[in-house]
């Protein structure tokens, strides 16, 4: 077999085993409530991006016109196809906005919404499944891999589980050609069954005006029943409810528990005879480890928690059981064929000295057999969100609990905690939580914890678990998601607190916990990301796990942990004012790179400033050493927003921006594009807002040639200059 063949063989063997997994039964259902619109006098709207805007103008044109056999044709538009609405909304309203004006347009209760797309995270279909959902219409998607946020947002999405986009387009493709061929079917089958209701219509009034004639003429008639515009009821149609998600959903964390020891005293001394410290005097605290902690975390959070993990028979289970059940976690154990696992850290001064585990090697899982299996089913059937805290010793590695987890992922979000002895995420996982270590132990790279070297570890995971979302944590820089190896990534940096000696034990865990639960809560992955930076971030400075020591507080609202990144002081050069005035913006990166920082730049036009501008800038600021703002000079503006703008001229605009403590400095470039301004200052990190997550940046093929990174930061949803505008227009 020559490698030309070799990989169209594997080619193929990938679209085989992804057609193999489409819900065909939804999709012929799709087809025929499709058939249904032409009698019912609603319509189909239709969107994509790329690939997938022209197979969804292939589904309308099917629909249109014919596909196999001759039948009246149904009304179907594809939004993307209407160049003059399109390039005009573009232009006054952003790109993002394309769709959802056009469905607010058009879209009537009762019509249906196709949103197509092979990543399901453009923001343009998202926004345009949120105001078809306004409008009363019925939302349906076809998407990649699942879960994504369009297959969330929308009453009913097919997706499609592959590696390769080209490979989730085919499948579409097909898709679009069984829901044509239900259609046909269906109409076929209506257009027969009117047939022969006519024949048996006939049939009884031929026998009802015989036996009439035979009735005698001073018989009395009966009553006529009278007409009715509801007596033929529509159908009706499946709508997901809007309270469909739980506000505090049921969770489940899978993985290894052990009991955790923690000993802390004080050192004084070094002993006289070998060069070892003496620790003396202290106490030992005892709690729960692994993913018995992540349980526990989980639930101080307010969510109802059952933990699926196996256990020994011995004084340390039950210990541990105990433990569990004053924090209200429900137990669903295995069976350890051994004795329970203790881990002791020797803590003095704020630092760990020792960690000492005292079984290293790991008994077989499932003593329990089927009876625990069978309960760990139940509570993964009714879960609304899991989450697998692997610590490699098995349980993740059980092979029939696997096979539920996989099934249980497909109905519900799963995040994956990894541990580099562990076992690999089963399939439909949404989200992988390595922390920097271990992607590169995953990954087999070497590395610091640097950016790049961290942005480039979540990509080899990507490529080795794919297709995967990859939240890598790093530590007290924040955290990295990635959601597609081809786009950049979103990073979401925190800062921890001045002059604290904050123990980090349970922070992965407490992040990968409060992930889950945001995903259990229908929130995007970008959203949910943000939110568990800051929330373990907030439990370190807590005290980490000796908050456990205490009575937890009231839950917190599902927001709370979103009010936004962590603000303060930022490190290396002071405030913008000064540093741009003593140096222009590329003497400025020049000073920054020979001396081993980390230069950062965004770009845009900043016309009237607002939250949205503000927190990108803060937030690009924490990536690095020193922030320059690449700004639209205004003839540059005009081009790229029309002869109205700018609102405020670029040396304002210039002035409004070095004034913020988070602005370094600013380059003013006259180009339709900044790409001259990116040459000259090389930055290492090229910055873009939230709204283009799952986007191609234009930027991105320059900045990696000069050895730089793009990345993509949280932003403000609803703030953008046009609307402002347009806001002030109106009122």
């Amino acid at each position: 077999m020559t490698a030309d063949t070799s990989t169209a063989t594997e080619y193929l063997n990938q679209l085989t085993t992804a057609l193999s997994e489409i819900d065909l039964s939804r999709v012929a259902n799709w087809g025929s409530r499709l058939a249904r619109l032409r009698g019912e006098g609603q319509r189909l709207l239709v969107a994509g991006n790329g690939g997938s805007a022209a197979e969804a103008q292939h589904l309308t044109a099917e629909l249109v016109g014919r596909f196999r056999t001759e039948r009246s044709p149904i009304s179907a538009l594809a939004l993307h196809a209407e160049t003059s609405s399109v390039t005009a909304i573009s232009n006054d309203y952003g790109y993002e906005e394309v769709f959802a004006r056009q469905v607010r347009a058009h879209a009537r209760p009762g019509d249906i919404v196709l949103l197509m797309s092979g990543s399901g995270r453009s923001p343009n279909l998202l926004r345009a499944a949120e105001a078809a959902r306004e409008a009363g219409a019925v939302t349906w998607a076809l998407t990649g891999p699942a879960p994504n946020p369009l297959a969330t947002l929308v009453d009913e999405a097919v997706t499609v589980t592959a590696r390769s986009l080209s490979t989730v387009q085919e499948c579409h493709l097909v898709a679009v050609h069984l829901m044509c061929a239900a259609v046909d079917a269906a109409m076929d089958a209506a257009v027969t069954a009117r047939d022969a209701s006519a024949t048996k219509a006939a049939a009884r009034d031929t026998t009802a005006t015989e036996a009439a004639a035979t009735e005698s003429v001073g018989s009395t008639p009966s009553a006529a029943p009278p007409l009715s515009s509801t007596s033929s009821p529509e159908p009706a149609r499946e709508r997901r409810p809007a309270t469909a998600r739980k506000a505090r959903p049921d969770l489940v964390v899978v993985g290894d528990a052990f009991l955790d020891h923690d000993h802390l005293g004080r050192v004084e001394r070094v002993a006289s005879d070998e060069p070892a410290l003496v620790v003396s005097g202290g106490s030992t605290h005892m709690r729960p480890g692994g993913a018995a902690l992540a349980a526990v975390l989980t639930a101080r959070q307010g969510y109802p928690v059952t933990l699926v993990t196996a256990l020994g028979k011995d004084a340390v289970g039950d210990r541990l059981r105990t433990l569990l059940d004053e924090a209200r976690v429900e137990v669903v154990d295995l069976g350890l064929d051994g004795s329970t696992a203790v881990k002791t850290r020797i803590r003095a001064a704020g630092r760990t000295l020792m960690m000492l585990d005292e079984h290293d090697v790991c008994p077989p899982v499932g003593r329990e057999g089927e009876t625990a299996l069978a309960a760990a089913r139940r509570a993964l059937t009714a879960a609304g969100g899991i989450l697998v805290s692997d610590y490699g010793r098995g349980v993740a590695a059980h092979a029939g609990l696997r096979a539920v987890l996989a099934e249980a992922a497909r109905r519900s979000p799963l995040v994956w905690d990894p541990h580099p002895r562990g076992a690999a995420p089963v399939a439909h996982t949404a989200v992988v939580t390595p922390n920097s270590r271990e992607a590169r132990v995953i990954a087999s790279l070497a590395g610091s914890d640097t950016l790049s070297d961290d942005v480039e570890a979540a990509r080899a995971v990507w490529g080795a678990w794919g297709p995967v979302q990859v939240a890598l944590t790093r530590h007290e820089h924040g955290a990295v998601l990635l959601t597609d190896a081809d786009m950049p990534p979103l990073v979401v940096p925190t800062k921890v607190a001045a002059g604290r000696k904050a123990d980090p034990c349970g922070a992965g865990d407490f992040f990968a916990g409060h992930l889950a639960a945001m995903l259990a809560c229908g929130r995007l992955p970008s959203e949910a990301v943000t939110s568990a930076v800051a929330a373990a971030s907030a439990y370190v400075a807590a005290g980490g796990p000796r908050s456990l020591e205490h009575s937890p507080e009231d839950p917190p609202d599902d927001d709370s942990a979103m009010t936004g990144p962590a603000t303060g002081p930022m490190t290396g050069l002071s405030s913008g004012g000064p540093a741009a005035a003593a140096h222009g913006a590329v003497e400025l990166a020049d000073a920054v790179r020979a001396r081993g920082g980390t230069v950062v730049a965004a770009g845009g036009c900043f016309d009237l400033l607002h939250i949205g501008h503000i927190q990108l800038l803060e937030q690009a600021r924490r990536l690095g050493d020193c922030l320059i703002v690449c700004l639209n000079s205004d003839d540059s503006l005009s081009r790229l927003k029309g002869p109205s703008r700018p609102i405020v001229p670029a040396a304002q605009r210039a002035l409004v921006l070095e004034a913020l403590a988070s602005v370094d400095a600013v380059l003013v470039f006259d180009e339709d594009t900044p790409e001259a301004a990116i040459r000259a200052l090389r930055p290492s990190v090229w910055v873009k807002g939230g709204d283009y997550s799952g986007m191609e940046i234009p930027e991105n093929e320059l900045v990696s040639s000069l050895g730089g990174r793009t990345v993509v930061v949280p932003f403000v949803a609803g703030w953008s200059t046009s609307s402002l505008i347009e806001s002030a227009r109106t009122r």
